[in-house]
């Protein structure tokens, strides 16, 4: 049974604002189009920290670059989430997708980059980061981080996986 809790209040379980110390929510934010860093990512209290329930994140429009040659690498980002005490803004998580645009990696880099990045500000009970890239030489390629509290129990981890 899922307990109603009061949502009246922007505040958060420790009575702070749920917008408290976001930077980019509702204000022009510059945007970098080469240059991803994990300090681009803000996050906010999960008013829920006891439940498990999974977040999603897709974004269809994912560019980056080969490193050898240049060419344009076109996909999807996919990352599902069970959040821990944070939870990612989703417009920081924006500017830092378009961050990518003008960055030369491997497909199989940026997408292990990602998880770390968003592993290191949430502190997730599980995540998982997909890169599901478009055709390109005949190939397609796709890339699956998944991300494990170490500190959870096995039954804990195990109740985690059976969520996706």
């Amino acid at each position: 049974m899922i307990e109603k809790k009061d949502d009246a209040s922007s505040k958060n379980t420790a009575g702070q604002s749920e917008t408290a110390g976001l930077t980019k929510l509702g204000a022009h934010a510059p945007y970098s189009f080469d240059g991803p860093e994990g300090a681009m990512l803000e996050a906010f209290p999960n008013r829920y920290p006891d439940r498990d329930y999974v977040i999603s994140f897709e974004h269809p429009e994912f560019t980056s670059l080969c490193p050898m040659t240049g060419q344009p690498d076109f996909g999807t980002i996919r990352v599902q989430y069970v959040p821990g005490e944070r939870c990612v803004e989703s417009k920081s998580f924006k500017l830092y997708m378009g961050a990518f645009r003008n960055h030369g990696s491997f497909m199989e880099s940026l997408t292990n980059k990602i998880a770390d990045d968003l592993a290191a500000l949430l502190g997730p009970r599980r995540m998982t980061v997909e890169g599901l890239f478009n055709v390109r030489g005949g190939t397609r390629i796709s890339i699956r981080v998944e991300y494990l509290a170490p500190e959870l129990d096995e039954e804990r981890k195990k109740a985690l996986l059976r969520l996706w």
